[in-house]
């Protein structure tokens, strides 16, 4: 009889379990900040990875669930510097959608600036997002970043960001010279897109450092 009750409770802790995660990440989507709460309180992880390997919050910031995002970043247990099957932190996937405030209550909580590999600039950059830029800047974002492969932020902006994304990161220092490990540089990228206005802009930069440095 002790034996059977002792399978019985463990049988209904795995069910009462298994319950608790499926409903976690259900509620995490669907920005269902109630049940994450509920859940919460009754002790889950917030840590706890779904079957891909992402945490609540990667999800809830990628989803996006905002009331979610804000309730685990309230949890001082929460792990913010937690990476998905493709390197991204959350931190990246607040600058990939253009989310500078939320990229900033990241930071706060010591979430990597300049994560090695692709960074928060680099998709903050990809997505032509200047406030979120701004924001990674003031908070000591490597601007000449590189990739893998040697690309850097100011590229991936000539290439699929914007002409004001490429001006701003010039103006703040960004090196259009540079050239990753295809010998390919910031215009490079913009004319394989025909990116007239990123071109000149890239073009006016280059020829005023040629000047100042007396070529």
């Amino acid at each position: 009889m002790r034996y059977l009750l002792y399978l019985f409770v463990s049988i209904w802790f795995s069910l009462a379990s298994a319950g608790s995660y499926d409903d976690f990440f259900a509620a995490v989507l669907r920005d269902d900040v109630a049940v994450v709460r509920d859940l919460l309180n009754r002790g889950f992880d917030p840590n706890t990875p779904s079957p891909k390997g992402e945490t609540g919050l990667l999800l809830a910031v990628k989803a996006p669930a905002p009331k979610v995002t804000e309730l685990l970043l309230s949890q001082v247990a929460t792990r913010v510097e937690v990476r998905n099957a493709s390197d991204e932190s959350p931190l990246m996937l607040a600058a990939l959608s253009g989310n500078a405030d939320l990229c900033l209550q990241l930071i706060r909580r010591d979430a990597d600036v300049n994560k090695p590999g692709w960074t928060p600039l680099h998709y903050a950059a990809t997505g032509g997002h200047m406030e979120a830029i701004r924001v990674l800047l003031e908070n000591h974002a490597y601007i000449d970043a590189g990739s893998p492969n040697g690309t850097t932020p100011l590229m991936m902006a000539a290439m699929y960001g914007t002409s004001g994304a490429v001006k701003l990161l010039l103006e703040s220092g960004a090196d259009p010279t540079l050239k990753n490990a295809q010998g390919l540089t910031a215009i490079d990228f913009a004319m394989r897109v025909q990116k007239n206005e990123s071109i000149d802009i890239i073009s006016a930069f280059v020829r005023a450092r040629n000047t100042t440095n007396g070529w």
